[in-house]
């Protein structure tokens, strides 16, 4: 399993927290030649990587995509991932898991109810996700925090018996910053509430597994028509979503379209 985590924002004279940010960089590849995936394949062909990043829009409920979303070589799911009810329509295979601190606090606090008590375990890889332009939030719930095993919270704790750190796979901030740069770069970065702007959790995920994947399909993205569906696919009543200022979800609803038109990527788009 891979997790992709949040590396904490320091300071120049914060010794604690730049010994954390080494411990962490020195989880990063060695090489650049590293490779992280390989095709689940017996024979000595090559053969392309397909993977399915699951997001959690309501357009999955009762999509019944479960099936084929398990039958990529890897599935991507991110931050509130439910999946115990949902199976048919959801999958049940995890191979990576990407958060950042405060998404995987939330996520715990305010989805306990709906089964999501601990992060989605399997064969599967952890990727924190540094935010390429941290708040002061998210400063102090930063990396150190959420593996520190002297919090009364333990958040630890929401990872299986065999916490080790080579589960995890740390996404680099410069390249967050390129897919936010490149990628979605939203005109919110020049409103007066510029600081807060950054792309969801997920739409860090998927490029990544863009990045990652020959082949990559994404399953409860934004679409078009999304008004016609729940924020989310465990739902019990039906939420509208919001467009609050801390993201562009229209940004990234035409971006995932325009990569699906492209073939550059499938979206599921649920006719």
């Amino acid at each position: 399993m891979v997790l992709f985590v949040c590396l904490p924002f320091i300071g120049n004279n914060d010794a604690f927290l730049f010994a954390v940010v080494k411990e962490v960089l020195s989880m990063l590849p060695p090489k650049p030649s590293y490779q992280v995936l390989f095709a689940h394949n017996s024979s000595q062909m090559s053969r392309c990587v397909t993977c399915a990043v699951v997001g959690n829009g309501g357009i999955l409920n009762n999509s019944r995509m479960g099936q084929e979303i398990d039958s990529h070589d890897y599935v991507f799911r991110v931050s509130g991932a439910v999946i115990k009810d949902y199976e048919k329509d959801v999958g049940t295979r995890t191979s990576f898991y990407g958060f950042t601190s405060f998404s995987l606090a939330t996520s715990i606090a305010s989805l306990s109810g709906q089964g999501f008590k601990k992060v989605p375990m399997g064969k599967v890889r952890q990727i924190p996700l540094q935010d390429p332009q941290p708040s002061p939030f998210r400063i102090n719930s930063g990396l150190e925090e959420q593996f520190s095993s002297g919090k009364e919270s333990r958040p630890r704790e929401n990872f299986d018996k065999d916490f080790n750190l080579d589960k995890y796979h740390v996404i680099h901030p410069d390249f967050l910053r390129y897919t936010k740069n490149r990628f979605l770069k939203s005109q919110n970065a020049n409103k007066p509430y510029w600081r807060i702007y950054r792309p969801t959790t997920g739409a860090f995920l998927l490029l990544t597994a863009l990045h990652l994947c020959d082949q990559v399909s994404a399953y409860g993205y934004i679409t078009e028509g999304y008004q016609n569906y729940s924020d989310h696919y465990y739902d019990k009543i039906k939420k509208k979503l919001i467009f609050y200022a801390n993201h562009d979800f229209d940004l990234e609803r035409r971006v995932w379209k325009k990569l699906h038109d492209a073939n550059i990527m499938k979206l599921y788009q649920r006719s």
